[in-house]
């Protein structure tokens, strides 16, 4: 894993109809910089089944690079705006993003993830996100390093 760059750059989340900024964490270097590494990454988000109020990120085939990873920060309980990431072993590789009243977890159970970034502008328009994906289906998203200009 490469140092953190000091600052932390924001990252910029976009779909469709939203655009969210975030902030990563220091408390889970290991995953920021993992993280950071994917970048820019896209993927169709979809509705959690298991956890609630919440959006799921399913990594496929970079499972690998998440493997060795150590919980970070780690919760089962994230808070609306909070972005988490389960390195795998239970139930597969994802991340989760909390709209609302959200228990991570899976058909296994109730799971914990590190907490490494948090959407800081932006969060008011999070749930409608959160609803549009529920009751529409998979949307895209793209998580990159925010521009200067923002």
């Amino acid at each position: 894993m490469c140092p953190l760059p000091s600052p932390l750059p924001p990252i910029l989340i976009t779909t469709p109809s939203h655009a969210f900024l975030a902030t990563l964490s220091p408390l889970a270097p290991l995953t920021v910089s993992t993280f950071l590494s994917l970048l820019p990454y896209t993927q169709k988000v979809i509705h959690v089944r298991w956890s609630g109020e919440g959006l799921w990120i399913p990594l496929g085939t970079r499972n690998a690079l998440f493997a060795s990873l150590p919980y970070e920060n780690n919760t089962a309980y994230p808070a609306p705006g909070e972005v988490l990431l389960y390195p795998g072993g239970a139930s597969e590789t994802e991340f989760i993003v909390a709209y609302g009243s959200c228990q991570f977890a899976s058909k296994m159970g109730v799971l914990a993830g590190n907490h490494f970034l948090t959407i800081t502008e932006g969060l008011e328009e999070l749930r409608m996100l959160g609803e549009s994906v529920l009751w529409e289906g998979a949307k895209e998203v793209r998580f990159e390093v925010a521009s200067e200009e923002m």
